[in-house]
């Protein structure tokens, strides 16, 4: 059993449906890679496990419980993080005001939002040297650190990583997944929709491929790495090195 679990999930955009049954796993300290071209919905799944969707049809549990016709912010209280495409930082707001946001659900609690502040600037040091700097003004990069850190503010068990290599330099990148690595080896699962197949099969445990709505290869990330059609599809034709 997973600790996130989707069963045969359907959704459809009006008439159109765009997931045709897909069902995939997230088990407990692993990050998952869920690969695929434009449009073959990827973020559709994203945002249908974190209710920003809502399903036609299936089954999505965290832990055995159901979050399947929970609002977002349910979804959110019952430990599961989301970190959209874009990143979506509110720019006009200070990088301190951003993860206040993110910690909204335990804005009562004064010591307990400014513990889980002074742990992400602990893991994201350089974001606690930029805590009163606007987020609009930040680079990419530390944008990037942002979205990632107001959604660790609760603590999820869970998280779901939309492209947080999109528009990033190279060296960038690699310190995004370093960071991504990290947090699943403190003991966060994490769902990554990402273009770049090569890094992150890298640091995936297993991986996922969707095509037009539905799952076509699922796997360990170090076998789909070196099968022929992913390598074709996604890697530019050559096998990624695994050490």
């Amino acid at each position: 059993m997973g600790l996130l679990e989707i069963r045969d999930l359907h959704v459809s955009y009006g008439n159109v449906e765009v997931l045709h049954g897909i069902s995939l796993d997230v088990a407990e300290g692993e990050i998952v890679a869920l690969l695929g071209s434009n449009g073959a919905g990827k973020t559709t799944t994203l945002r249908s496990i974190s209710g920003l969707l809502r399903p036609r049809a299936g089954q999505i549990a965290m832990a055995g419980e159901p979050l399947t016709g929970l609002r977002a912010h349910q979804i959110v209280a019952r430990g599961l993080g989301h970190v959209p495409e874009g990143r979506r930082m509110f720019g006009a707001l200070t990088v301190e005001e951003n993860l206040r946001l993110g910690g909204y659900l335990i804005r009562a609690d004064g010591a307990l939002l400014e513990q889980r502040m002074a742990e992400v600037y602990q893991t994201f040091s350089r974001l606690g040297e930029r805590r009163s700097q606007l987020a609009g003004t930040l680079s990419g990069g530390e944008q990037q650190m942002l979205a990632i850190a107001r959604a660790l503010m609760l603590r999820p068990r869970v998280v779901l990583l939309d492209e947080p290599s999109m528009g990033l330099a190279p060296k960038l990148v690699r310190v995004i997944f370093g960071m991504i690595a990290n947090i699943c080896n403190e003991g966060t699962s994490i769902l990554l929709v990402e273009q770049n197949a090569r890094q992150a099969l890298r640091i995936a445990h297993r991986a996922y491929v969707l095509e037009s709505g539905r799952i076509a290869l699922a796997g360990p990330a170090r076998e789909l790495a070196q099968d022929s059609r992913v390598r074709a599809a996604y890697l530019g034709g050559s096998a990624i090195a695994t050490e």
